[in-house]
């Protein structure tokens, strides 16, 4: 398998999805807790990337595997249409999965119980998303499944290896015992959840785009996602107000001093992706149409990013 087969198997150009929460979160560590850790930070970064890889490689293992129709089989599916060995591409999973969870080992090992239990929770998530008899990705709840999973933990999972002084959350567990205590701030908590909802709407409008364009091909290979029960319709509004609801967060945060003011720079994007909203109902169910959920990730996410560095780049002034 060459570099370039071996990209689009695991979708490189797909994991700004992920990019996103991990240095938004780094930003929000410094700027909300004032706290850093960059041996820990990187060794995240490179672990999580792997299993995101390892993740998307599964969806088209499987996609290939239980697909119905012959024609997305060896002609839309990069495992059909390149003519690799399926054997090779479950062995690269395995192996991606492995290194990933040794990486977790070690940082629990560093950080404490909760990481384990929080990146064993979104791992598990990641895996049996298109995995298994019934995948997630095949359910009403995949957009909710995709957008928690990485908006809010892969988010709170980098928060919680950069916040070692006064953490927001912390599992200590008596082995001795056999007993458990769950400590944190509750403000810091609901904080960390406040601030995770942009990505969370971003990130699950991504699986709703995808399900909104691939309607009729997912009902041809027995994916009934959420837009097979509510419709075309009503699935570009929900896209609509996901994407509009990043704002009112902002402004939320905001008041209640989650933010300083340097965070309203995300309203600059606002004008680009209204005019993205409008092109994605004209032109679905073109494949073109699911470029814009992306682009408006981008958009927001990277203006979301502008304001926390300002913040962070004034306090230290």
């Amino acid at each position: 398998m060459s570099l370039k087969v071996f990209l689009q198997v695991v979708e490189i150009q797909t994991k700004l999805a992920s990019l996103f929460p991990f240095a938004v979160g780094v930003l929000f560590s410094i700027a909300y807790f004032h706290e850093f850790q960059l041996g820990y930070t990187l060794l995240f970064f490179v672990g999580m990337v792997v299993f995101d890889m390892a993740t998307t490689a599964i969806n088209n293992f499987m996609d290939f595997k239980k697909a119905k129709s012959q024609r997305y089989k060896y002609e839309e599916n990069i495992i059909g249409s390149a003519g690799i060995d399926p054997d090779l591409v479950r062995n690269m999973i395995f192996a991606m999965i492995t290194f990933a969870a040794a990486v977790g080992i070690f940082l629990t090992v560093q950080t404490g119980w909760l990481f384990l239990v929080m990146g064993g929770i979104c791992c598990f998530i990641g895996i049996f998303y298109t995995f298994g008899p019934i995948p997630l990705s095949r359910m009403p709840l995949g957009e909710v499944f995709s957008g928690f999973t990485m908006g809010l933990g892969i988010f709170a999972m980098t928060i919680y290896l950069n916040v070692l002084n006064d953490p927001p959350f912390y599992l200590q567990l008596d082995w001795v015992q056999g007993t458990f205590s769950l400590m944190g701030s509750l403000w810091s908590v609901l904080a960390i959840v406040l601030a995770s909802l942009p990505m969370v709407f971003t990130i699950a409008n991504i699986m709703l785009a995808n399900n909104l364009r691939d309607l009729d091909t997912d009902i041809e290979n027995h994916r009934y996602t959420l837009v097979y029960y509510i419709g075309r319709e009503h699935g570009v509004i929900l896209f609509q107000g996901l994407m509009l609801a990043c704002y009112a967060v902002i402004l939320i945060g905001l008041i209640f001093g989650v933010y300083q003011w340097p965070i309203l720079l995300v309203f600059i994007s606002l004008p680009k992706i209204w005019k993205n909203l409008k092109l994605f109902k004209e032109e679905l169910p073109h494949p073109k149409s699911f470029g814009y959920s992306i682009k408006n990730l981008i958009a927001f996410n990277g203006c979301y990013l502008l304001g926390l560095l300002l913040t962070i780049i004034i306090e230290k002034l």
